[in-house]
């Protein structure tokens, strides 16, 4: 393992030591916040310890092995030692590759809630169908998983489409699951809309954002425009008669928020400032991640949302991720929600980039 690597961990172990001595002294035992935040730290480096430790005990091993093999002179202890030696060795490259994964720092977004923004692209009503598609999708996957599923902002066609759709999907690790979505998703098939039966291109954009928090991200009221209107709706008795649909305007950003799905104004309000903050903090985090290099990105592929990043082909039943070069032949599954083996590839890929940027930092 490389010695910048090695230089880490042990700098972690000696962390760790003194977290642990700290914990134990009374003065920190009774400021319960400082404990707390300790404990919390404890808790994080105490699987890079104890995989550290057992690295430094097998190392130790092999060595101790190898130095019977070249001293002794008794063939059958030589013969252990060097099955020994095989067995620690490949123990000890599970385990650099065990700590390099654990040295790669947790994105601090993967607990949060989602964001979610559908928006039909390229193909008319049928690119509103396939938005459609994707929502229903991504819904169906939230269900799986046990979460839950909020629209915060929907806008609909007459033929059942989807213009565009803000939802927040709510529970355990949404973010870390969903956060590979973004980007451009385009589908090949026979829109229903077709009469010659000819196949055409369509495209929706995905984004996916985390949910921000008051605390995370600090909004001025001086900065926001509020405009209060009379939603639009089909007709019929459910059309607004109040003042009740919302637009915030963030003036430094020129971001602008609308929401009119609730017949609460203040509800509205609540709504757009959420996916306002959300805007706001992905807009802030993508300025940071500009100025570094672009080697150093964390997500597979750029995570832009210009970025083409999966096909789904109807014809061959099948759906394409370019980005890391997967197809499966599950399209009808896959839209009902079955994503967990794209996912998990992505997630993988992922993980396979941050520890070759690792080995080549070291």
């Amino acid at each position: 393992m490389e010695e910048a690597i090695i230089k880490r961990l042990e700098t972690l172990a000696g962390k760790f030591k003194e977290i642990e001595e700290s914990l134990s002294k009374p003065e920190i035992i009774a400021d319960q916040r400082k404990f707390q935040v300790l404990a919390k730290e404890h808790k994080e480096l105490q699987p890079i310890y104890e995989a550290y430790m057992e690295y430094k005990r097998t190392k130790e091993g092999i060595e101790e092995a190898l130095e019977v093999i070249e001293s002794s002179k008794d063939e059958e202890l030589v013969e252990l030692a060097k099955e020994e030696k095989k067995e620690l060795e490949e123990r000890l490259e599970a385990l650099e590759g065990e700590l390099k994964k654990l040295l790669i720092p947790k994105d601090p977004n993967d607990e949060k809630n989602v964001i979610l923004e559908i928006r039909a692209g390229a193909g008319g009503e049928e690119a509103a169908l396939f938005a459609q598609d994707l929502f229903r999708m991504y819904t169906r996957y939230a269900e799986r998983k046990g979460w839950k599923v909020e629209i915060l902002s929907l806008n609909e066609t007459g033929l059942g489409g989807i213009k565009e759709v803000i939802a927040m999907i709510s529970g355990k690790g949404a973010y870390s699951r969903l956060k590979y979505e973004s980007g451009v998703h385009r589908v090949q098939r026979i829109p229903v809309t077709e009469s010659g039966g000819r196949i055409h291109t369509s495209t929706a954009t995905v984004a996916i954002l985390p949910e921000a928090e008051e605390v995370d991200v600090e909004i001025n009221e001086k900065d926001l425009k509020i405009d209060t209107y009379r939603s639009s709706g089909a007709g019929g008795q459910h059309v607004n008669t109040t003042d009740s649909a919302v637009r915030i305007t963030h003036i430094p950003t020129g971001i602008v928020v609308t929401c009119s799905n609730e017949r609460s104004q203040i509800q509205n309000r609540i709504k757009a400032m959420k996916i306002l903050r959300a805007r706001l903090k992905e807009l802030y985090e993508r300025q940071k991640k500009e100025e570094m290099d672009s080697a150093r990105r964390s997500q597979v592929g750029s995570g832009d949302r210009s970025e083409k990043i999966r096909t789904y082909n109807f014809p061959e039943g099948r759906v394409t991720d370019h980005r890391i070069k997967l197809t499966l032949y599950n399209l009808q599954e896959f839209l009902d929600g079955d994503l967990d083996e794209m996912i998990d590839a992505l997630a993988a890929a992922e993980q396979a980039e941050k520890v070759a940027a690792l080995a080549k930092e070291s």
